[in-house]
């Protein structure tokens, strides 16, 4: 980022909310790059950045678009980067459809599914490197973004045309073989009904501006406090083992043979056709001796997927008594997350919870003093939850490592004891799963055997703690057998599928090579390289770059001597530079692999993007995304503007969870859509952090931060009434809140659609309760539960709201205002699961 010519802040408040990174856009800013800042609010990045663009919450895709279609019309995309390692050239199946052709759907829509039958998304063989071919991706790109104007881009964002220029033409100018553009993102792109998309529409737009595998180019995801990129590469999540493995499907992967041919590619090229070797070292890790090639390496202890299990599911199925006892950890879901009142309310219906954090989080407390005990909807003597509350130790009471932004592995070193019982998460769990051993000795009960069989032989000190980095170098790998027997791998290459090494996450192989914890390195500045590559350790195999091969033409020399970052060394015949290529290190330009050539040895001399099954980086992605092959624009769930792009108003793919408890807003085009007119949106703080646990607790951040507030526009405040420093309530189908009302310019009224739309701010790390030193509303008992159904997360982002001047009601009239509102918008269970906007014919 730091070399990097334009920087796009998007999705993001990087100065606020990532301050350490940030130092980084300084530095290129410094060095002459262009920062342009695009959110709906002027922040403090706004504030020290050359430009804020302000923008409609929720129509990030159409300025995106708007920038695509700006660089094809213009010819200002890096034609010869774009030949050579995108698919821009590739055919697509004749029988594919468009958005344009099928009113904002593509074809393979099943209505009754709410899913799409990919077949007609993929290729049909051959490429046209004149890009003229109406079938080639490049010219279905051309027109799908073709209505994607400025124009557009106006009317839906509320950008003026003249913006759109200065921004189109500071990226456009700004990348090529002499110079380099980025973007950085944060949850102000993922928090939507399409987020996934909303990132692809990015690496979309990088690819064609050739910014992708070059140094200062890329698309920044800023991960933030707390190992937030190593919960996916190490994942809290249900669909994932570790290092983006899938977890297995019921009734499609119930062999290991049937697993590994949905993961490995199709094509049989790149590093993904290695998969078996990847899953069979991670079962080893976890099951020993007891993984042997006779049980398919123990494959049948891992659990199956019979649907959708991620936090919302597991929610509803609480409220509906199908969950016995929850364990929440690191994070406080009574006040972050969204519908914060459905969780209190799913939490009550548990026999058992277990907290573990630093304070008596709202998590914790709701039973007693949450907003359902003061509204009556609750009484504490009729819950019958068993709520245990156990200390856990801060991350400078313990050691380990995180992972964040760039894929950065850094260990951090214990910095004084954990007070009284609080315990890190490792010793936690590990004496968790000792007391569950020896319960279950003995056991012939064939359900126990994955935990009895389960390596749980971790070094201890004195005090019963395991040794964090022993399990890091378990992470790491090593080789079971031969000649180098107990030694750490050192690369991910290394691993073998016939029970002779293990390894606990494939990528982070490396991090503990040669026995020494590389994410511990700490020389200042990195070191004297270009790279840094002397601080931390950066996944995979300490590539500070991905897809570096793409920093050199297809002839192997470098796109300019100002981006020179890695080369083809003809006499020494490697790649050399700065970084570990990420190619084969001998792998000549123009090498044409044998036909029935696999895996690596199937990557051709310009096969770039060594991870996709054609080694091509993809502007049409024929898989992996279940809502469409191309990014297009949807209204949220909640919207009052109209898609002026498609009929088709909103994601047709959306997960929807329609219940009483988590009803929807009306949107542009329904009745009663005047009910909930504002868009609101939420954001974090410097001073606090999350959803407070860390900050309402400390006196002196809660004096730099005491109340929860609101952010309105002067216009906005004279329309509702509302006074600087004054009481607004704001009210959405789920909850009513009460804020602080801050008065400002930086919250700016938009024309959308031709009529004004207002934005309403809400920073979200308040909850109510009385341990904390300061307490307020959450912005989360607003936010409704409608999410992205690629990965799963819900839509924070943007939702509608109507706003009132004045306090809340208190007791049971707080619940009859919610309902009032809800019966004059006419929001029932039945508008709410709509998929299809009716077309007008019908």
């Amino acid at each position: 980022m730091a070399n990097a010519d334009c920087i796009v802040l998007m999705g993001g408040n990087m100065a606020e909310a990532h301050p350490v990174g940030f130092q980084w856009v300084a530095e290129a800013r410094a060095r002459g790059a262009r920062v342009i800042h695009v959110d709906p609010r002027f922040t403090r990045t706004s504030a020290v950045v050359d430009r804020h663009i302000a923008i409609r919450a929720g129509s990030d895709i159409v300025l995106l678009g708007g920038l695509i279609n700006y660089a094809i019309t213009h010819d200002r995309y890096f034609r010869e980067y774009v030949v050579a390692y995108t698919n821009a050239a590739t055919l697509v199946d004749e029988d594919f459809r468009d958005t344009d052709d099928l009113d904002g759907l593509f074809s393979g829509f099943d209505e009754e599914s709410g899913t799409y039958d990919q077949s007609t998304w993929q290729y049909a063989g051959g490429r046209d490197e004149t890009l003229q071919d109406p079938r080639t991706v490049f010219q279905i790109l051309k027109k799908h973004y073709a209505r994607y104007t400025p124009q557009m881009v106006a009317q839906m964002c509320g950008i003026d045309e003249t913006e759109f220029d200065y921004l189109a033409r500071a990226l456009t100018d700004n990348s090529g073989p002499e110079r380099t553009g980025c973007f950085a993102y944060a949850t102000g792109w993922t928090q939507h009904t399409m987020g996934a998309q909303v990132i692809r529409t990015a690496a979309v737009l990088q690819l064609l501006l050739g910014n992708i595998g070059r140094p200062g180019g890329g698309v920044m995801a800023l991960r933030g406090h707390a190992s937030i990129q190593g919960s996916t590469d190490i994942p809290t999540l249900f669909n994932l083992l570790p290092g983006y493995l899938p977890m297995p499907s019921a009734g499609k992967h119930d062999r290991l043979d049937q697993y590994l041919d949905a993961v490995r590619p199709a094509s049989g090229k790149g590093f993904w056709e290695y998969a078996e070797d990847y899953t069979v070292s991670l079962l080893k890790a976890w099951w020993g001796d007891a993984a042997t090639a006779d049980n398919d390496w123990c494959y049948d202890y891992l659990p199956r997927l019979d649907g959708p299990a991620g936090t919302y599911q597991t929610v509803v199925e609480m409220l509906e008594g199908n969950v016995d006892g929850y364990f929440v950890v690191g994070q406080n879901p009574a006040v972050g997350s969204a519908n914060s009142r459905q969780q209190r309310m799913a939490m009550a219906q548990l026999k058992w919870l277990v907290v573990r954090d630093l304070n008596m989080i709202e998590s914790a407390t709701w039973w007693k003093d949450g907003p359902e005990i003061a509204s009556g909807e609750l009484r504490t003597e009729d819950i019958g939850t068993e709520v245990f509350f156990l200390p856990a130790a801060t991350h400078v009471e313990k050691s380990g490592s995180f992972t964040q932004t760039q894929r950065m592995v850094q260990w951090r070193h214990q910095a004084v004891a954990p007070p009284g019982d609080a315990q890190s998460e490792l010793d936690f769990y590990f004496e968790l799963g000792v007391r569950i051993r020896e319960r279950l000795a003995g056991s012939t009960d064939p359900r126990d055997r994955p935990l009895l069989d389960l390596t749980w032989d971790y070094p201890v000190n004195a005090a019963g703690d395991v040794d964090p980095e022993s399990v890091l170098a378990e992470i790491n790998g090593r080789y079971l057998t031969g000649p180098r027997a107990g030694e750490p791998l050192e690369s991910y290459t290394q691993l073998r599928a016939d029970g002779s090494t293990i390894a606990g996450c494939w990528i982070y192989t490396g991090v503990y090579a040669d026995g020494v914890n590389q994410a511990a390195r700490r020389t200042p500045q990195g070191g004297p390289g270009l790279t840094q590559s002397e601080w931390g350790w950066v996944w995979p195999a300490d590539r500070r770059i991905l897809y570096n091969r793409a920093s050199a033409d297809p002839r192997g020399r470098p796109w300019s001597d100002r981006k020179k970052y890695m080369s083809w060394d003809a006499d020494a015949g490697r790649w050399v530079g700065p970084d570990v290529p990420d190619f084969p290190v001998d792998r000549a330009p123009g090498s044409v692999p044998s036909p029935d050539a696999t895996g690596a040895d199937a990557i051709g001399g310009d096969d770039a993007f060594i991870m996709q099954a054609d080694g091509k980086g993809w502007l049409f992605a024929p898989t992996g995304l279940v809502d469409g092959p191309l990014p297009a624009h949807y209204e949220a769930q909640e919207s009052p503007v109209r898609n002026a792009l498609y009929m088709q108003q909103q994601a047709p793919t959306r997960l929807m969870i329609p219940r009483e408890d988590n009803l929807d807003a009306p949107s542009a085009g329904e009745p009663g859509v005047d009910v909930y007119p504002y868009v609101f949106t939420t954001y974090r703080l410097t001073e606090h952090h999350t959803a407070g646990g860390m900050s309402r607790w400390s006196p002196y951040l809660a004096e730099l931060q005491p109340e929860m507030f609101c952010e309105v526009s002067p216009e906005l405040a004279a329309e509702c009434g509302l006074v600087p420093q004054g009481w607004a309530t704001i009210i959405s189908p789920r909850g009513a809140i009460e804020a602080r009302v801050l008065v400002t310019d930086r919250m700016r009224p938009l024309e959308i659609n031709g009529r004004v739309v207002h934005q309403v701010g809400l920073p979200y790390h308040w909850g109510a309760g009385t341990d904390a030193v300061v307490t307020g509303d959450a912005a989360n008992d607003l936010v409704g539960v409608t999410m992205d159904p690629n990965v799963f997360i819900q839509e924070s982002k943007v939702g509608s709201c109507a706003v009132i001047a004045g306090r809340r009601p208190r007791g049971a009239a707080l619940e009859r205002l919610v309902h009032d509102y809800q019966r004059r918008a006419g929001s029932t269970m039945t508008t709410d699961n709509i998929r299809l906007t009716p077309r007008e014919e019908e």
